[in-house]
């Protein structure tokens, strides 16, 4: 039986927003939900100890964190932030009786069974409905860009459960499947040495995309905000054009392989905050021919449906909740 007490403070902490709510008894909703821009608080410590008295001064009994880092051990040290604490010291700093700590990735996908339809965009695949969406036996991958690109997933385990992966597949080599994208992997190679997805799908990777477009044409290359990029897109920026047409088609590839990898038969669900801003050009782009495109295994993949989380709220604090049920 779970005896985690109440009230709880769950966290979604990424490279560049920490997301917290509040959950006040079993059963409730979650509540009190507020963002706040890393680069303006010292601590993660100090930027819970805003939001809590922000949120009315009440201490928590325990907390969930889902940070975008591998958490191995005691001390955690941001990737793509300066953010660095030890587990145990902020446990005991503020109080809790317990403080899960655990990737972002794998607290968002302890969310994906919980997800509403209403908040997953499909791309592609088998039609599906809700009440078949969760295959018990069928893994599910996840993946998303954001400040960096998070990879996870969920195995079917005894019981119709699953269990939530912690990896750090972001970091795993970027593929080329043209001579197009090996002329900008190359110019990538020159400036990072190791090119991995991370640098081309996630916020960062925009604007190298779109650097990488200039130089491509022989331009002097200007670093554009991931925002600008999207924007001069859709103005008729021919760079920031090719940059959002690399980024679509990187990460159907990505997607195809991290399904081949888990066998996710069950679907794959992209995360973070790129995709839901670029549901118009994934959709016109060529990232189900890549997800696809994998030789004799497109029949396998064909069938498989990518889903966009598209929802108001972090879902990586309903996983967060989660964990504390665990």
């Amino acid at each position: 039986m779970n005896t985690t007490p109440f009230p709880r403070l769950l966290g979604d902490i990424g490279g560049t927003n920490a997301r917290f709510a509040w959950l006040s008894r079993p059963g409730a909703a979650l509540s009190d939900v507020r963002s706040y821009r890393c680069a303006e608080h010292p601590t993660l410590e100090a930027a819970i100890r805003q939001y809590l008295h922000e949120q009315g001064g009440e201490n928590p009994a325990a907390c969930a964190l889902g940070i975008a880092n591998p958490v191995d051990g005691d001390q955690v040290r941001m990737t793509n932030h300066h953010w660095a604490f030890s587990i145990r010291e902020l446990r005991q700093g503020l109080g809790l009786q317990r403080l899960e700590v655990l990737n972002d990735f794998t607290a968002l996908a302890l969310a994906l069974p919980a997800l509403p339809a209403q908040e997953l965009q499909q791309l592609g695949g088998r039609s599906v409905s809700e009440a078949e969406r969760i295959r018990p036996h069928a893994p599910l991958a996840l993946l998303g860009a954001g400040t960096g690109l998070g990879v996870s997933g969920l195995l079917p385990a005894a019981g119709g459960q699953f269990l939530p992966l912690a990896g750090e597949g972001g970091h795993a080599t970027l593929p080329a499947c043209d001579d197009e994208e090996d002329a900008v992997l190359r110019l990538l190679r020159q400036e990072f040495g190791h090119v991995s997805a991370e640098r081309a799908l996630s916020g960062p990777g925009l604007s190298n995309l779109a650097w990488a477009a200039a130089r491509l044409r022989g331009a002097v290359a200007e670093r554009l905000e991931p925002a600008a990029v999207i924007e001069g897109a859709r103005a008729g920026d021919a760079d920031c054009q090719r940059a959002v047409g690399w980024f679509c088609a990187f990460l159907g590839s990505v997607a195809g392989n991290l399904a081949l990898t888990l066998g996710a038969q069950g679907g794959v669900y992209i995360g973070g905050g790129i995709a839901p801003r670029l549901l118009p050009e994934l959709r016109a782009s060529r990232f189900r021919e890549r997800f696809e495109g994998k030789g004799r295994f497109a029949p396998f993949l064909a069938p498989i449906p990518c889903w966009v989380i598209d929802s108001p709220v972090s879902p990586a604090l309903l996983g967060a909740a989660r964990a504390l049920e665990q």
